[in-house]
């Protein structure tokens, strides 16, 4: 009883682990994660686009862990899900590209979770981007307030590797909307990139929508 109750818990679930050195994560949590990843997108900046899963159930709890909780040892195996969901789409690239935090969120954070993905996934990383002003977290808006949000909220790194010519694939945790993604490609092009893709764990359904019809379709299936 007294084992039980200082064992650590899972991430997700809160139950106590049974084998805590294999994770933070209970092996009931990663089987309830759907390994029948959404259909590919594609969207006005990026040609196309994949998720590990649905911003639902477990998985939404493991990225919560991740995200808020900074349980910085779930990025190998959410990079691993990603991976999975479409291993076509790393083929070909010259590099990877996180999303960038802004430095005030990043510092408060302590770290930027789509910097830690973009390392376990077998490409060269290149930070080209800067969030070049703050501003509200997407997930708080309404769908039609996403797009203004991030409106020029990037910039090209002074710093970056060229990337005239190159196939890059941004990284993030959850894609909604797109207005980030799309807000980040849109200066990747203009900075010569040849071609934009995206990669992400999960998409959520935009606030107030039900469900595109390719996902519900997923859902039943499931």
């Amino acid at each position: 009883m007294v084992a039980a109750a200082l064992a650590p818990s899972c991430a997700a679930c809160g139950h106590p682990l049974d084998e805590p050195s294999r994770g933070c994560v209970c092996p009931l949590c990663w089987g309830a994660v759907s390994r029948l990843p959404p259909p590919p997108w594609s969207d006005a900046e990026i040609t196309v686009g994949a998720a590990g899963g649905h911003y639902e159930g477990a998985l939404r709890d493991i990225i919560h862990a991740y995200k808020y909780e900074g349980r910085r040892s779930l990025a190998p195996p959410l990079g691993r899900l990603m991976r999975e969901a479409d291993a076509a789409l790393l083929d070909g690239a010259d590099y990877v590209i996180p999303v960038p935090l802004h430095p005030w969120r990043r510092l408060t954070r302590g770290f930027n979770q789509a910097a830690d993905l973009a390392k376990e996934l077998d490409r060269p990383v290149v930070h080209a981007l800067w969030r070049s002003r703050w501003t509200p977290p997407q997930m708080a808006l309404p769908a039609r307030s996403r797009r203004t949000n991030v409106h020029n909220a990037f910039m090209l790194s002074p710093w970056t590797s060229p990337i005239d010519d190159c196939v890059v694939v941004l990284i993030d945790d959850v894609r909604t909307t797109g207005a980030t993604l799309n807000a980040c490609a849109k200066v990747l092009t203009k900075a010569g990139a040849r071609e934009v893709r995206a990669l992400t764990i999960a998409i959520a359904e935009p606030p107030g929508r039900s469900s595109h019809a390719g996902v519900e379709v997923l859902r039943h299936q499931t």
